[in-house]
């Protein structure tokens, strides 16, 4: 039997300096929250770009894919 990973979204807090840009990008997977900082809600929510596209808009790499 072959197990499929997913690879997930991940923020690292400690880079992430709460522009948004990830946010617009992937709403149904991102949001800024009461900290100031983005934090992913729901990492499976993606189904248009894997969330790929809000990574690289990220401007300071705080956005990395791990697996669940």
């Amino acid at each position: 039997m072959v197990r499929m990973t997913m690879l997930v979204p991940k923020i690292d807090v400690e880079l992430c300096v709460g522009c948004g840009a990830c946010e617009d990008v992937c709403p149904d997977v991102f949001e800024l929250q009461d900290d100031g900082l983005s934090h992913v809600i729901d990492a499976t929510a993606c189904s248009e770009c894997e969330c790929q596209e809000a990574a690289d808009s990220c401007p300071t790499e705080a956005i990395t894919f791990a697996e669940e």
